[in-house]
């Protein structure tokens, strides 16, 4: 199977290019100010749990149109905590997280009717995201290339486990599967006993929920000039190859790569991680060595240390670094990370705090760029505060973000608009020229 759109879905010629939107800071389905690239632009997502629905409430958050198609029962995000054994009553702030700001409309595609007012919704969008499995598309009638034809206008944001070819192209994945353990992360950041890394939920989805949103957003642009959709292909597989990619590069070219080294024995004693009094942790972030063991030495208070063979330079540093580690961690045990932390700052020693989740949330220098905005919750109005994406828009505040929709809470007032467009003749986006709204 090929997912480049057939030759049929390819216009004869290109189309005349867009209006560019104006100046303006337009709401998207989030009703909040987004951008005015953005205004207009209608992405419908038939996503579940994470990795597409991530990418989906960042287009929500700046300024798109996100209708979320859900089956009769939901995403399974929604109840992921009773999945889990926590309780069905859990709250449930990764949900709201990844799908504040977007419609939901809930259609039971074994109906056929039900199919055919999704077939009528792709009709009217500019991008079509979904992270369900290559068989389910199929049976649904929605395998890339054919979807694509009959929109020619659609960008299909295809994330998937393992790619869209190859015998594992329907196989089960969760990111535990298919970014961390497949793609030769966990082994090399496997613990001191070789036990490959066992990740926290949710982190190689949302990596490849950035790239999907960078894939789609460039297929976007190449819309507007010549009116063409395209599928775009994500897989968890390739992100976290290419997160891993100076590693497999570096096994490819010399034939061998170092695993992570235990932290008594790190190659780079400056890039390395020390607790302090309090049982606080840090690291030196002192990667170029000869430029930094100097001030390390000297806000440890141990200049003396600077004429040890074992800490003249980077070479002599690497060559005996469990010796250098264990010097280095009982200095560093004799002060609190608060004592050491103005020591190094007076220095101009590079570090950075390990901080725990509530350290975050109490980071001023997050606040002050934008790192956390303020979710509405759904049904009493109240506020409360929630992760903002990770990317910032000059003249563009950080506005109030709607909750998440309740299920199916949207598919009376979106079906209405398709009943609309019916009784008024309009046409789908693909017969609009390039179909800027």
């Amino acid at each position: 199977m090929t997912t480049e759109p057939a030759a049929s879905a390819q216009p004869d010629g290109p189309a005349e290019p867009a209006t560019p939107a104006g100046p303006t800071e337009p709401a998207g389905s989030a009703g909040t100010p987004g951008l005015a690239a953005l205004a207009g632009l209608r992405v419908v997502e038939m996503g579940v749990w994470v990795a597409a629905p991530s990418a989906g409430a960042l287009l929500a958050d700046w300024g798109a149109d996100v209708i979320k198609v859900e089956p009769p029962n939901g995403d399974p995000m929604r109840s992921a905590f009773g999945s889990l054994g926590i309780g069905k009553d859990f709250p449930n702030p990764a949900f709201a997280q990844d799908n504040r700001g977007k419609r939901s409309v809930v259609l039971d595609l074994r109906d056929p009717e039900a199919r055919e007012r999704l077939e009528e919704l792709l009709s009217t969008a500019d991008v079509f995201l979904t992270n369900l499995r290559p068989d389910a598309l199929d049976g649904l009638g929605l395998e890339p290339a054919a979807t694509v034809a009959r929109h020619r206008r659609l960008v299909y944001c295809s994330v998937s486990g393992y790619g869209l070819r190859g015998e594992d192209r329907n196989r089960p994945a969760y990111d535990i599967g298919a970014f961390w353990a497949r793609s030769g992360l966990s082994v090399q950041l496997a613990n001191s006993e070789g036990v490959p890394l066992n990740a926290r939920g949710g982190i190689g989805d949302h990596i490849s929920g950035l790239a999907a949103l960078a894939g789609l957003l460039a297929a976007v642009l190449e819309q507007r000039q010549t009116g063409r959709g395209r599928v775009v292909e994500v897989s968890l597989l390739r992100t976290g190859t290419y997160v891993l990619g100076w590693d497999l590069s570096l096994q490819e070219t010399v034939g061998k790569v170092a695993k992570s080294e235990a932290r008594h024995n790190n190659q780079t004693p400056l890039m390395n991680s020390y607790r302090t009094k309090d049982e606080r942790w840090f690291f030196f972030t002192g990667l170029e060595a000869d430029r930094h063991i100097g001030s390390v030495c000297r806000a440890l208070d141990r200049p003396d240390l600077l004429d040890d063979p074992r800490f003249v330079d980077a070479r002599a540093l690497r060559k005996n670094r469990a010796e250098v580690i264990a010097v280095l961690d009982d200095i560093v045990a004799e002060r609190t990370l608060a004592e050491w932390a103005e020591r190094f700052d007076a220095a101009d020693v590079w570090w950075a705090p390990a901080q725990g989740p509530a350290d975050v949330l109490e980071d001023p220098q997050l606040a002050a760029n934008d790192g956390f905005l303020e979710l509405r919750n759904e049904g009493d109005g109240t506020t409360r505060r929630s992760i903002n994406g990770p990317v910032s828009f000059s003249d563009l505040p950080v506005g109030l973000a709607p909750p998440a929709p309740l299920l199916g809470e949207h598919t009376d007032e979106v079906l209405a608009e398709l009943a609309g467009r019916r009784r008024t003749g309009e046409p789908s986006v693909e017969r609009d020229g390039a179909g800027q709204s």
